[in-house]
């Protein structure tokens, strides 16, 4: 299993490599760069002071290109070329792109994120302010998908192709087909005061005044606040992990050790949950990890947007709309190197709930 763990390591070098690799080729391409943006709202004499507040960071995060090659800028003409230079230094622009890949990727082997394009603080702060919304969004939703959809896989299974098998699976697949940004919209018409009922705030974690309530008014404040969006996420849940459920178990029931328990003598509850259970429970529980990260990335980002959660698919959005490069690579390094961490825990957990299963000896 050393081995086995090792070489996973080893491969996450070269596929986190490639992953920067990959996005920072593509932001040479997109236009609308940070120097372009200011260069732009200099035009604009209102909004470039509240905007322009200097280019921190940008030797630890100048992944993105910023213009045309040259520094011929759209909308530069009339300006002081040496202050379009001194705008690319400060954003790290004025390497070719190769150093600047290279020096990213220097820094970020030693988690040196460099500070944000638009906001006085650095990219691990800024992810560490954010990250307990999209903790918060990602373990509810998770809990409840698994609290939901284990009990029905396991009924499904065992009532399998009776009428509340189907009936169930109908809802299921309705639920599936419809995109978690939508479910979120209707809740929000019809609970959050859209267009009938004012049952739940329409925006984010907690009230104005919660440092101001009891800790028990805290709780119900904190989960009022929260149904609505870890709702909206844990729809699409449902399915996947119920039909995965119910699968597990109509496998293990059918399986010669099952019949031989009965045929012992014992109970049909026995034979579910004393035998069939833990088997068939493995690839669900074992999957708890990866569920969670999956939540946790894709699920949280257009559910912040809609619901107004200042958390990381939030903070996400907004970075690549304004090109805030550092943050979006920053954000991009850990995320990937998160999620393989992450995988390899699930498989380990595979082996720490079946000894049976051997990485090792199937690798080689």
């Amino acid at each position: 299993m050393g081995a086995y763990i090792l070489r996973r390591i080893l491969l996450m070098i070269p596929t986190l490599l490639g992953i920067m690799a990959i996005n920072f080729a593509v932001i040479q391409f997109a236009p609308g760069g940070p120097v372009q943006q200011i260069i732009s709202q200099l035009n604009d004499p209102a909004s470039a002071t509240d905007r322009f507040t200097g280019g921190g960071g940008g030797e630890a995060g100048g992944g993105g290109g910023g213009g045309a090659p040259g520094g011929d800028y759209r909308g530069a003409q009339g300006l002081d070329p040496d202050f379009i230079a001194d705008l690319e230094r400060q954003f790290g622009f004025d390497k070719p792109p190769l150093e600047r890949f290279g020096l990213m990727i220097w820094n970020y082997l030693r988690f040196d994120f460099g500070e944000s394009y638009y906001r006085s603080i650095s990219v691990i702060d800024l992810i560490v302010e954010k990250m307990p919304v999209s903790i918060s969004l990602g373990l509810w939703t998770t809990l409840l998908a698994y609290l939901v959809s284990i009990p029905l896989g396991i009924r499904k299974a065992v009532r399998d192709g009776s009428v509340f098998d189907a009936w169930t699976s109908g809802l299921v697949i309705v639920g599936y087909a419809i995109p978690g940004f939508l479910f979120a919209v209707m809740l929000l018409i019809f609970f959050a005061g859209g267009s009938y009922f004012q049952w739940f705030p329409l925006r984010g974690l907690v009230s104005d005044d919660f440092h101001r309530l009891s800790t028990g008014m805290q709780i119900v404040d904190y989960f009022h606040h929260i149904a609505l969006p870890v709702l909206a996420m844990a729809i699409s849940g449902f399915a996947t992990l119920t039909l995965l459920t119910k699968n597990s178990f109509l496998d293990e029931i059918r399986k010669q050790y099952v019949m031989t328990a009965r045929a012992k003598g014992l109970t049909e509850r026995r034979v579910l949950y004393g035998h069939v259970f833990r088997n068939a429970m493995l690839i669900v529980i074992a999957g708890f990890p990866g569920a969670f990260i999956s939540i946790f990335f894709t699920g949280a980002f257009i559910i912040e947007i809609v619901f107004s959660l200042d958390g990381l698919g939030l903070l996400g959005y907004e970075s690549v709309v304004n090109r805030d490069y550092p943050v979006v690579f920053g954000t991009l390094y850990l995320f990937s190197l998160l999620g393989m961490v992450v995988k390899l825990i699930s498989d380990l957990t595979y082996v720490w709930i079946d000894p049976r299963i051997d990485f090792e000896s199937r690798a080689t």
